[in-house]
């Protein structure tokens, strides 16, 4: 199921406001301006890394999966919340000008955006109690199937199909819900 609102004063994922907020709080904008460089060629694809890395960021949390979904993000009252809200065939361009460095630099933003993001949402809240705290980890393995045997970074996994396998874990504590 998706939605979409016409009217400039709606939007339909307003869980963003908050997430986009922390992000920003936690530096990613300048993370990636400081250590994202994507060659600009004739076609402009590597300018604005930072704001384009961040529609990315907001559309994979408004549940956007491919570019042509980040179109979500093009709807309603959404230019209220973003400075530019760019098209997804100029986000596909931006990442077909990717290399294997990029990947690398976009590692380095992801490592120092989690640290950072760390000190604004804790995971392990501070305790004096020693003895009694308990954290719950869960890790699951996905696979994201492909179907091309020149598509990067896939292989074989366990389940015998070609696939993209990530590793997903999560740790709560009691005090996490709250």
């Amino acid at each position: 199921m998706s939605h979409s609102f016409d009217d400039a004063n709606l939007t339909a994922t307003t869980g963003l406001v908050p997430i986009m907020s922390l992000a920003q709080m936690a530096g990613l904008p300048d993370l990636a301006e400081d250590r994202l460089t994507v060659t600009t060629t004739g076609a402009d694809k590597g300018a604005n890394p930072a704001p384009k890395l961040a529609t990315l960021v907001a559309g994979m949390a408004a549940g956007a999966d491919s570019i042509d979904d980040m179109n979500i993000l093009r709807h309603g009252g959404m230019q209220h919340l973003f400075d530019r809200v760019y098209a997804p065939s100029t986000l596909g361009s931006f990442l077909r000008s990717f290399a294997f460095g990029h990947v690398r630099q976009l590692d380095a933003i992801s490592s120092r955006f989690l640290t950072n993001l760390n000190e604004h949402t804790p995971l392990l809240p501070a305790s004096e109690d020693t003895g009694q705290a308990m954290v719950f980890v869960d890790v699951d393995d996905t696979v994201i199937d492909v179907h091309s045997a020149s598509k990067q970074g896939a292989g074989f996994g366990y389940q015998g199909s070609r696939g993209l396998n990530a590793l997903l874990a999560t740790a709560s504590t009691g005090d996490s819900g709250q």
